[in-house]
């Protein structure tokens, strides 16, 4: 076990981790943060998707240890003084979600693409989220709600 310094949602945690464990499991098992969800484990479906240095990065696939310092934000460090992130909202409005346990890596997944694509065309946007499986199928919302975020980042 390491004593590691993580940058998390503007907070500085410490926390006592083993060199190969994950950050997911870190996040998860021992700062109780379970908004970011453990999938597959294989970084193939994005529900561990958090984001590092403002990147989409899936969590179950990235070493704790190779993040110490980095700004790390999951989905708890988006809501700002009550009110929803965007995106979030953008979420709601669409009902892109059905059991939701997608949703969190949904939305940082989308939040990362955002930033560096800010007026997507839809199928940009179906390229992006394809990393990201809806155990559901909700993804015509998926899509919807992307386009609605990128809409509201535009007007402010």
């Amino acid at each position: 076990m390491a004593a590691l310094v993580l940058l998390i949602n503007g907070t500085e945690r410490r926390v006592e981790a083993a060199p190969d464990e994950s950050l997911l499991s870190v996040l998860r098992d021992r700062l109780q943060m379970t908004g970011t969800k453990y999938g597959c484990g294989e970084g193939q479906c994005g529900a561990c998707t958090v984001l590092i240095d403002g990147r989409p990065a899936r969590s179950c696939l990235t070493l704790a240890s190779q993040v110490a310092g980095r700004k790390i934000t999951t989905i708890e460090g988006l809501e700002h003084e009550g009110k929803l992130h965007p995106v979030q909202e953008a979420f709601l409005q669409e009902e892109a979600f059905q059991c939701g346990y997608c949703t969190s890596g949904m939305i940082m997944s989308t939040i990362g693409f955002l930033a560096s694509t800010p007026k997507p065309t839809e199928d940009e946007i179906k390229r992006h989220m394809d990393g990201n499986v809806c155990r559901c199928g909700t993804y015509p919302r998926i899509v919807q709600a992307v386009a609605r975020a990128a809409e509201m980042a535009r007007k402010g």
